[in-house]
């Protein structure tokens, strides 16, 4: 008898009562108070002169990471009531309330950042050594390195003052506009009012009639708001730009290699060996489009299914399909998911009001995480809750570190997550009973390949390309679309008869603010992942805590560090990111090879 896993997440033993909580109250409260506190110690710390100060830095280190503990907590409960509901305007004003308490806490963090990085080098070098602050190491060099980029302490502290009704604000109001759409469809016979995130669900469906309708009504719905899309993703744009320039930042890509811990020779080798090795997945492509009785497939079509009647798990089979594969792995990744599906950690119902797309949040007070998406039923949902709860895991897996030692860039985020789901597709193609099964398994392996090598590559190409405009003015919406078509051409290598224009309106990602560029760590732990995947196999029972002990790592040193530490392996080399892709390229030979034979 299959178990019964709720497909509504559970929030109350977090902070009862949602949006008009009295316990979020008292802790925000709280949090203000310690806030506060940590405001006048920073603002009375002195500069470190000697060792002895180690344990003056020591007891600021703790302040901070309580105060940020409290802060992570509130905001990631109050991000998981604005995406159930996106009508919910209680949560909409705790977020602002929230956002207002994280800039009072970044100013007053920059000036901690700006005392260390004026201590002398030698007495730096000297405190890092102390029992009080060698664990630390990493971090505070880091944060050390931060301040040097800088502004002045006056500044900074302006550009994060004017950022909450300016630079957030502008992301804010994206996710408003997504709230504000809603498109009618025919759904095998029954018209249906969907949001966007139901209607982006339709990429998948069976029928092309279907597939085309729901991408027409949101293409439509996005060229109608093209022009306040526009506006929003300008404005967003032109502060960060501006900021850039103050801080005497000509590349746009700086900040998001810092913040991903990596160099740029690591990225361009990596976009260097996808572009180099394009073709199988264009073959992939002209396969498809035969089986679909096309000459090209469209944009809709990419997501399309090639063998009819193909499974359909409810939500319940697919949380016991994901957990049989994850014990095949490990029995801590097993034990983990399972409680993590089975206590209410996962958002999955597939209802109206719901933000689109998915994340994992973590609650860092509760040691919990908390996973949003909209489950249909396809096999590529099965892979989206696998891959959210390999993010849970990594968070899980970093319980023995220090709270300020585990803040993992997103780069590595994505191993965590890509890992989880290639153990799923994996072992459900070997496990496939039927050839139709096996086929469409297979499939959804390739789409992975697909999405990052393809769908991200030309999200990268036309955010690079944008940026560059946007240097020089604004760029208006049909601009944006060119933009917009000339990278998904260049990405998919002239694979699909017709793009989808209005992407850069339709994609969140774009107008993150926390995260710039928030695409090229999706390809990176793709393809990190398939390394690490590669040596589980190779090692089979017992990887499971070397992998914990990567995992562990992915917060306390460069990437780079990390891949030569754990894999053995230089990834400023090209050598490395061919050796994943070529795994890849088999699954597109086997697929082209099972259905030659079906034809």
């Amino acid at each position: 008898m299959t178990n019964t896993y709720p497909e509504v997440w559970e929030l109350d033993s977090l902070f009862s009562g949602g949006s008009d909580s009295a316990e979020l109250r008292t802790h925000l409260d709280a949090t203000a108070d310690k806030l506060a506190d940590f405001e006048q110690a920073a603002a009375t710390f002195g500069v470190p002169k000697r060792t002895a100060d180690a344990q003056q830095v020591a007891a600021l280190l703790e302040k901070t990471s309580d105060v940020s503990v409290d802060l992570r907590q509130a905001g990631a409960f109050i991000g998981c009531l604005m995406a159930q509901n996106t009508e919910d305007k209680k949560a909409a004003l705790l977020q602002s309330e929230h956002a207002l308490m994280r800039s009072r806490f970044q100013s007053a963090f920059l000036k901690f950042k700006q005392a260390l990085m004026e201590t002398d080098p030698n007495v730096w070098s000297e405190l890092l050594s102390t029992e009080d602050l060698k664990e630390f190491a990493f971090i505070l060099d880091e944060w050390r390195q931060e301040a040097t980029r800088l502004l002045s302490e006056q500044e900074e502290g302006l550009i994060t003052s004017l950022g909450i009704d300016g630079y957030h604000a502008w992301s804010e109001l994206y996710d408003l506009l997504i709230a504000s759409i809603s498109v009618q469809v025919d759904v095998d016979g029954e018209d249906k009012t969907l949001s966007v995130g139901q209607a982006n669900n339709l990429s998948s469906h069976q029928d092309a009639t279907v597939r085309k309708e729901a991408y027409d009504k949101l293409e439509a719905a996005w060229g109608e708001k093209e022009e306040l899309f526009a506006k929003t993703l300008n404005s967003l744009a032109g502060f960060r730009l501006q900021m850039y320039k103050k801080r005497g930042v000509d590349n746009v890509l700086e900040e998001p290699l810092q913040m991903n811990r990596m160099k740029q020779e690591t990225l361009d080798v990596m976009w260097q060996a996808i572009s180099e090795h394009k073709q199988p997945f264009a073959d992939y492509l002209a396969r498809k489009a035969q089986l679909l009785g096309k000459d090209q497939l469209a944009w809709y079509d990419v997501d399309a299914p090639v063998v009819e009647n193909s499974q359909s798990f409810d939500y319940a089979q697919g949380s016991e399909f994901i957990i049989r594969h994850f014990g095949e792995f490990g029995p801590e990744l097993e034990k983990f998911s399972r409680h993590a599906l089975k206590n209410g950690w996962v958002e999955a119902e597939d209802r109206a009001h719901k933000m689109p797309g998915g994340f994992c949040t973590s609650l860092p007070k509760s040691s919990e995480s908390r996973i949003f998406m909209t489950y249909s039923g396809s096999m590529s949902n099965v892979a989206t809750l696998a891959h959210e709860l390999g993010h849970a895991f990594h968070t899980h897996a970093l319980k023995p570190m220090h709270d300020l030692n585990r803040s993992y860039a997103m780069n590595v985020a994505e191993t965590a997550s890509t890992f989880a789901e290639m153990i799923v597709a994996d072992a459900a193609v070997k496990n496939a009973v039927s050839k139709e099964e096996k086929i469409s398994l297979l499939e959804d392996k390739i789409q992975r390949s697909v999405a990052f090598f393809m769908n991200i590559h030309a999200r990268f190409l036309f955010e690079t390309r944008f940026y560059e405009e946007r240097k020089n003015g604004v760029v208006p919406a049909n601009r944006l679309n060119e933009l917009m078509e000339q990278a998904q051409e260049e990405a998919f290598a002239g694979s699909l008869s017709e793009g989808h224009p209005h992407f850069w309106a339709s994609k969140l990602h774009f107008y993150i603010t926390d995260v710039p560029f928030y695409n090229f760590p999706y390809t990176f732990g793709y393809l990190f992942s398939l390394s690490v995947y590669a040596k589980a196999l190779e090692e089979g029972e017992g990887f499971e805590e070397k992998y914990m002990a990567l995992l562990r790592d992915t917060a306390i040193m460069s990437t780079e560090q990390l891949a030569m530490k754990h894999l053995g392996e230089d990834i400023t080399e090209k050598g490395f990111w061919e050796k994943g892709i070529a795994l890849c390229t088999k699954d597109v030979e086997e697929f082209i090879k099972l259905t030659a034979e079906e034809g």
